[in-house]
């Protein structure tokens, strides 16, 4: 049987690549940012709309089986300064209305950690009215902090998941596959067994690279779905940038800078800490850490490549998120493309979220 899916705040569809592997059928998507819904376009379809969802009356939104999708968490985010009140924090409440009218039998809700901590303006819980907020519609719902990397993904990424069931037993998450050895569980995927294979990057934005060595990962032979590689440029430094990361060791951050780079914020966090993964350097044979929407700087987080001078390229930030090479990016900016990958959920997490719900949905 076919199993419908709606899916909201769907970005570029990394939650929807996942579902699609998994044999659901996407019938209605939507996201307000025109870069990630022609990139949905171009690699899941026509069915996305681009419009903001509280435009959007709920009642002509098509009937399902299973909506998916998390609204932006910039507002919960433990990076930023947190503010549930905005117009952002907001969009949680519309998407239980969402479901409350399309009623679902089952809902994927995906979110950052930084959802368990926020409190509105009354010092309430915010997770803890959204799960009451879906039990009072008629959902079973159950809640997880999900590492990506417990799942094979190269990337130590924590999200929380939130799946109900209508009027159905709880969900049971799938157990971890990878961390450690010693419990009988598969080695965490490294960096290098992700990206390791990819050829040298071209210093042009719009070339199309063939591979030049064999695959030598598992890991690899799956994301490689094509013949070749696009969005696989370095990305512009300034010559003070190249000089601090030339610096860096690998699994090294700001510690390593030298003190004649005069800067009131790298001496601070030499002296506080803090920010550890600030101007980090990935670690070959260790996941990486969270792909975010800025890893074109050596600021924000830890987007140093693990052996050259130079930050991770888009395809390089996609293999770890585990986007197959045939996923192409359409943007009118570079930080357009960064938002697309940054935000995404791991298709690869996804396809394994898909498949055990699909146990709840055929019940």
């Amino acid at each position: 049987m076919s199993i419908k899916v709606v899916s909201l705040f769907s970005g570029g569809g990394g939650l929807d690549l996942g579902f699609k592997k998994t044999g659901y059928d996407i019938i209605w998507a939507i996201d307000n940012d025109p870069n990630a819904v022609e990139t949905y376009r171009v690699n899941l379809g026509d069915h996305i709309i681009c419009e903001d969802i509280t435009k959007i009356d709920p009642s002509a939104i098509p009937n399902a089986d299973v909506v998916i999708g998390g609204p932006p968490c910039q507002s919960f985010s433990l990076a930023g300064k947190r503010n549930v009140e905005d117009a952002r924090g907001q969009l949680i409440w519309q998407y239980i209305r969402i479901i409350d009218i399309v009623k679902p039998k089952a809902f994927l809700f995906e979110n950052v950690q930084g959802l368990l901590s926020a409190k509105n303006a009354s010092g309430e819980k915010i997770f803890d009215l959204l799960k009451h907020s879906f039990k009072e519609i008629g959902y079973t719902v159950n809640a997880q902090l999900i590492h990506a990397a417990d799942y094979g993904i190269p990337q130590r990424r924590k999200r929380v998941f939130i799946v109900g069931i209508l009027n159905g037993k709880k969900f049971v998450f799938p157990k971890a596959t990878h961390g450690n050895e010693a419990l009988g569980l598969k080695k965490y995927i490294s960096v290098k067994d992700a990206i390791g294979d990819l050829p040298k990057a071209s210093d042009s934005e719009n070339e199309r690279l063939k591979y030049d060595i064999a695959p030598f990962s598992n890991y690899q032979k799956k994301m490689r779905d094509t013949d070749s590689v696009t969005e696989h440029f370095v990305p512009r430094m300034s010559d003070l940038d190249k000089y601090i990361i030339s610096h860096v060791k690998p699994g090294g951050n700001y510690m390593d800078i030298p003190t004649d780079v005069s800067s009131k914020r790298i001496r601070r966090l030499q002296r506080d800490g803090g920010h550890t993964t600030c101007y980090g350097r990935l670690l070959a044979d260790e996941p990486a850490y969270t792909i975010n929407t800025y890893f074109n700087r050596p600021n924000v987080g830890c987007n140093i490549h693990y052996a050259e001078d130079r930050l991770i390229t888009v395809r390089e930030a996609l293999r770890l998120q585990s986007f197959p090479d045939s996923y192409k990016i359409v943007s009118t900016s570079k930080q357009g493309k960064n938002l697309i990958v940054g935000n995404a959920v791991p298709p690869l997490l996804a396809e394994i979220m898909a498949a055990n719900l699909k146990n709840y949905i055929k019940e």
